[in-house]
């Protein structure tokens, strides 16, 4: 599974593309696209990736994601049938012409799709509204569509119910060469981050020394390769620690790190809390 641009296509009689997605479960590698996305997760669990920033997902996960973030979602443990459900719009930013997002009527959703290069996290009520009309979207007609997506737009950039997902990433600024280098370095640290990985062998797939990839890696993430390393693993076993009864021990090791007391060390730094801490407070 390798990372890579992704070409959408939308359908000659419509402006945007409007998915219904069922699967065993969500396995697409870490891309990007020309495309706004905003993506409702309806069924399944596991981790999202969006820009730099990884986070466990549940049912209900709502994302707006910006023209050419890099982002996936992939599900936890193998399943079967109709696991993992999703309903996707896709949408270029000029879907109604660039001349009516120059209209001071507009004003919210254009600083919206700025801030949409973060991804950003749609929570509570505002979550509830954009749900019912996306799922207005599936049965109307194809102009009331059009105007339930640009309500949809609308709610979320007037809203005081958002997150933005990964601020750094937002805040630089990518030629396409960068953006494809940074996806495909994600995507292999998505791949192996539970094995061994080292400078030499990242610093490879960027086509970088290893100088310039800490270089180019330190201004993309605003982190070193060790601290994100380490972010995608405390992810990790905070996911098994939350949703089995493995030993600390084992969480320890299918995490990716090799010592017991470093990941002790470092999930306390983390979290606040020891891993053992950590399951107490969940389970309660």
């Amino acid at each position: 599974m390798k990372a890579r641009f992704e070409q959408i296509s939308s359908k000659s009689e419509s402006s945007f593309t409007l998915l219904q997605l069922c699967q065993p479960q969500f396995a697409l590698s870490y891309h990007f696209h020309p495309q706004f996305e905003l993506t409702w997760i309806q069924k399944s669990s596991g981790k999202r990736y969006v820009g730099g920033n990884v986070a466990n997902y549940t049912e209900g996960d709502l994302v707006l994601v910006g023209s050419n973030t890099p982002h996936c979602w992939l599900s936890e443990n193998d399943k079967t049938d109709d696991s993992a459900r999703s309903l996707v719009v896709q949408f270029k930013s000029d879907f109604v012409g660039e001349s009516f997002w120059e209209m001071p009527e507009t004003t919210e959703i254009k600083a919206l799709f700025q801030k949409a290069t973060a991804g950003i996290l749609i929570l509570g009520q505002t979550r509830q509204q954009v749900i019912k009309k996306l799922e207005n979207c599936l049965t109307d007609q194809s102009f009331h569509k059009l105007v339930g997506l640009i309500e949809i737009l609308y709610i979320i950039a007037v809203s005081d119910e958002t997150e933005l997902i990964d601020k750094n990433f937002a805040t630089t600024n990518y030629t396409f060469p960068e953006s494809e280098r940074f996806q495909k370095v994600f995507q292999y640290l998505i791949e192996n981050y539970q094995h061994e990985i080292t400078l030499e062998s990242v610093a490879e797939i960027a086509h970088l020394s290893a100088t310039a990839f800490c270089r180019f890696f330190k201004a993309a993430t605003h982190k070193t390769l060790v601290e994100v390393i380490t972010d995608f693993r405390i992810h990790q076993a905070c996911s098994l620690l939350n949703n089995t009864d493995k030993p600390v021990l084992e969480v320890c090791f299918e995490s990716g790190f090799g010592n017991i007391s470093y990941f002790n060390k470092k999930f306390k730094a983390v979290t606040g809390n020891t891993p053992m801490e950590y399951r107490k407070l969940f389970n309660g």
